[in-house]
């Protein structure tokens, strides 16, 4: 069957205009292995790398369609964690900028992202009210801890215990035990919600931000368990050991402790004021915990310098020292209990720092030489990056670099192609911008007032644009000037049309009037030669605001839409009305007409696109087309196709003939403004809300309406599932843990799999015995049919063929993997594992298998006679194997650390050789000049 009609499929060719977006978080990364140079930023589903001194992107992290939430450095400095909009965490490697491990486990967006100090966990807390604790290593999820009440705000692990403080939107703060996973204390001393937190002073203390201007500091305490008393002194600790099981926890707390005191005694301090009177929305520490810093909603960061226990010491000291100057008079122990350090000497502020524009947040490192710096993230798409000399007497934050070319400081409201499709023009509030395609470089920036329509002129050596004072304004490119400016309107210019004959243009604004313009040469009094300019030649009144204005090809008609939800056609030549278009529910926002002026189409605020002919003005169809208004549409050039940009973040494109939907380009996360197709039809840019400019390209694959709809429609089924509700392990409660990850459509897909390896595995096992009886009533040996998939895979064996699929399931999958796998295909599964088991392959692997499957099918396993003996068999294999397993471990282990010492063993030698050297011929200089002094004398 032949197609019917072939349409050439548009897919995404580049992201440019952004220099970060302002809905996550910036973090310092090591890159070459320089700390505090570089910064990762988000930027809509990717993440960027800017090198902060050169200005340049030096690695974009590519992400797939969902934004970014969350950023989080390893202290490894190689590999970050990114947390995105739909809950999944993917990290990446930054030497390569590939995908090294995914972790799904959240159903809402990533709000905040740990990792501990020695880089082998990661704990995540998210919108869905759910923290997550993640084995970086094994790439798998531990557990899940549930007990907020609302979206999670912070996380941080404790490094000397196995401790875990979150934060919440519930007002909460809860301290975890993850030895036991469950939450054994909350401070509940926040009236609103808690924004951020951060430990400081070696742990020791606990630095809260709410919605008010206070910061609330909390004294961190470890209850000293008591110990045996046949024990000796040296082995008792004051901390409690992580590993203690719970029953033993109770029976070693102290006496005059209550019940609920466990581990850690929280208490508050007092509290630091703010000069921000807003919620506070980033609250960080450095690494070291001498800096805190905090800003609010507004341009200013905060910081202060928080005293380790010499530099209290001294101060209390020199306090000391100054009071008993003051009172002789007095005792000396009078005058240690008045003597006191208050929490703000403790906690000094150090200085404000303010950035050019709202700062959304902020990352700090302090250097080995006591230099800060301080990188922002600011919500007009720049980066600032700030040093901060704390040894001066009065620190002042010098703005070390600033990141502005990438983009626009606000939304691109206009966009235009030259006629060569060369050049690409953005305008926004504050510039206007050329752009060349090929490179994406931004070749041109000009001041302008907020733009709202433009066009390149003829030629394209100048452009014009329209703005929201009614100004029009004529730019040269080559000089990069303004070269005139003409007050065109009462109101803003809505929209601009270049005539077809090119030799002038027409304008109408929001003062009731549609201007024509024609282009005329002018001789300038200071220049001998003559430059381009424009000249108001007719006007046509109307009674509404007009709100988009289109030529007809032939110059015959002009297409006027109005305020009133309708659009009048007129005569160009007499200004006559020709025709009313009346349908629309609401304003129609904008409009084109096809290139042999035989129709019109209007896209409203209605969320309509209409089709009308522009010979009678009947409507042709009405399409449903956007979830909200849609802001621009435009005609492919020489076709009846046609593209659609909507405030659903969304650009379609449809077949005005057949009236159908063809393909939707999805890539924007807000409202979609604008776009401007190419004068050849193979690009369209599109600018959004979220700051971006994203360019599209016609590639030569063919589209094919009912595989679109059929991809469509599995998109919509791996989203059902995704929010289906989570199998439940048999015999578990909704209690505070849970699983940690999620049924996805990977996690089915592979189920499948294995599902198909084992019915493979029973086909062929069962023909093999079928050949076997055959060869024996034959009394020869018969060839064996190998399967197809098994000689693909170099001739395995059935049941190694099942352990090769197993291997290939994700390890952060295995677990959901598992649970959603029916009974019927476990007692074929075990007896596989005891297989491989005794032979020694994949013992972890299969090990943490085997225990989950033990675990969620108990009841039926210890109930099927039929697996007694498999168990038995199991039990002894496992056993055996994982010691073995265990003891290749240890000798590894203490080879490595043999190694080790033998390398420190004899840098040790070289160094005290090296000295020796030098030491002796030190003393052979001595001696030549003792020599020398002795031949003078």
């Amino acid at each position: 069957m032949g197609l019917t009609r072939q349409y050439l499929r548009y897919g995404p060719a580049a992201l440019f205009g952004l220099v970060a977006s302002a809905r996550s978080s910036a973090a310092f990364v090591a890159w070459r292995g320089e700390r505090g140079r570089c910064v990762a930023v988000p930027a809509c589903e990717h993440v960027f790398v800017w090198d902060t001194r050169k200005g340049e992107k030096v690695l974009i992290l590519k992400g797939l369609k969902q934004e970014v939430s969350y950023l989080c450095p390893a202290p490894d400095g190689l590999h970050l964690a990114v947390g995105y909009e739909d809950g999944s965490i993917r990290v990446f490697s930054l030497l390569n900028g590939e995908v090294t491990i995914t972790f799904n486990g959240h159903k809402a967006a990533v709000t905040a992202l740990q990792y501990d100090h020695l880089g082998g966990r990661l704990v995540s807390g998210s919108k869905d009210t759910d923290v997550i604790v993640w084995d970086v290593i094994n790439e798998s999820g531990l557990y899940r801890l549930r007990g907020h009440k609302d979206a999670v705000t912070q996380v941080l692990f404790l490094k000397e215990k196995n401790l875990l403080v979150t934060s919440g939107k519930d007002t909460m703060v809860k301290w975890w035990d993850l030895d036991t996973q469950h939450c054994f204390k909350t401070l509940v001393g926040h009236r609103a919600e808690v924004w951020g937190m951060a430990l400081i002073s070696e742990e020791k203390r606990l630095v809260t931000g709410s919605a008010d201007s206070e910061l609330r500091v909390w004294d961190i305490e470890y209850i000293q368990e008591l110990k045996d008393p046949d024990e000796p002194e040296s082995k008792k600790s004051k901390v409690s050991s992580p590993g203690a099981e719970n029953s033993e926890k109770d029976e070693t707390l102290e006496l005059d402790e209550q019940p609920e005191e466990r581990l850690v005694k929280c208490s508050k301090v007092g509290s630091i004021m703010r000069e921000g009177r807003d919620r506070v929305v980033t609250l960080a520490a450095d690494r070291s915990g001498k800096i805190l810093a905090c800003h609010g909603t507004d341009a200013v960061l905060e910081v202060f310098y928080v005293l380790s226990e010499e530099e209290v010491q001294k101060k209390l000291e020199k306090k000391m020292k100054k009071a008993k100057k003051k009172a002789k008079q007095n005792s000396e122990e009078e005058v240690e209990r008045s003597v006191e350090l208050s929490l703000q000497d403790e906690i000094q502020r150090v200085t404000n720092i303010r950035a050019s524009s709202k700062i959304k947040s902020f990352d700090l490192i302090l250097s080995p030489k006591g230099e800060l710096k301080i990188v922002m993230l600011l919500q007009n798409n720049i980066i600032e990056s700030y040093n901060l000399n704390l040894s001066a007497q009065v620190p002042q934050a010098v703005r070390a670099s600033r990141i502005t070319i990438g983009g626009h400081r606000s939304d691109v409201r206009t966009l235009a192609f030259s006629s060569d499709n060369i050049a690409i023009l953005s305008a926004a509030a504050e510039s206007v911008k050329i752009w060349n395609r090929s490179t994406l470089q931004c070749i041109r920036t000009m001041d302008c007032e907020y733009a709202l329509c433009s066009l390149f002129v003829p030629g394209d050596r100048q452009v014009i644009v329209g703005t929201k004072t009614g100004k029009l304004q004529l730019y040269d490119l080559a000089s990069g000037s303004q070269v005139e400016t003409v007050d065109a309107h009462d109101g803003a210019v809505w929209s601009i049309a270049l005539s077809p004959d090119q030799r002038g243009f027409v304008t109408g604004g929001a003062d009731k009037c549609v201007k024509f313009w024609e282009f005329e040469l002018v001789k300038d009094e200071s220049n001998v030669q003559k430059r381009l300019s424009m000249k108001h030649v007719r006007i046509l009144q109307l009674d509404e605001d007009v709100l988009c204005v289109r030529y007809s090809p032939n110059q015959k008609l002009l297409a006027v839409s109005l305020l009133d939800c309708t659009v009048k056609i007129f005569y160009i030549d007499t200004l006559k009305f020709f025709l009313s278009l009346y349908g629309h529910k609401l304003p129609v926002l904008c409009m084109d007409i096809s290139y042999d002026g035989t129709l019109i189409a209007t896209g409203s605020a209605d969320r309509n696109v209409k089709i009308w002919g522009l010979d009678f003005g009947d409507c042709h169809r009405s399409l449903f087309a956007h979830d909200d208004s849609v802001m621009y549409l435009q005609f492919v050039a020489k076709s009846h196709l046609f593209f659609t940009a909507g405030k659903d973040s969304k650009i379609k494109q449809w077949d005005a003939d057949k009236f159908e939907h063809i393909q939707t380009l999805e890539g924007h996360h807000q409202e979609v403004w604008c776009l401007a197709l190419s004068p050849n039809g193979d690009y369209v840019v599109s600018a959004s809300h979220d700051k971006s400019l994203r360019l599209w390209e016609r590639t030569r694959e063919p589209l094919i309406l009912e595989e679109e709809r059929e991809m469509q429609r599995e998109a919509e089924y791996e989203d059902s599932v995704a929010k289906e509700e989570q199998p439940v392990v048999a015999g578990e409660t909704q209690g505070e843990t849970g699983l940690a990850g999620k049924k996805t459509i990977e996690t089915i897909k592979a189920a499948e799999r294995i599902m198909e390896a084992i019915e493979l595995y029973r086909e062929e096992t069962a023909k093999l015995k079928e050949h076997k009886a055959i060869c024996k009533a034959a009394g020869k040996e018969v060839p064996f049919p190998v399967n197809p998939i098994l000689r693909a895979y170099g001739n395995l064996t059935p049941s190694a063929y099942v352990l090769e699929v197993f291997k290939k399931v994700k390890s952060s999958e295995l677990e959901e993997s598992l649970l959603v796998l029916p009974f019927s295909y476990v007692p074929d599964l075990l007896k596989l594992f005891n297989e491989y088991i005794h032979l020694g392959s994949e013992v972890e692997l299969l090990c943490r298998a085997l225990l989950f499957l033990l675990k969620i099918h108990f009841g039926q396993i210890t109930s099927n006679h039929m697996l007694v003996t498999v168990i038995e068999d199991l039990k002894k294999t496992t056993i055996s194997r994982v010691s073995d397993a265990r003891d290749v471990l240890g000798f590894n282990m203490a080879g490595l650390q043999y190694l080790k010492r033998e390398i420190e063993a004899k840098d040790e030698v070289m160094f005290f050789a090296d000295a020796t050297d030098r030491f002796e011929e030190k003393r052979r200089k001595r001696k030549k000049k003792e020599k020398m002094v002795l031949a003078v004398l």
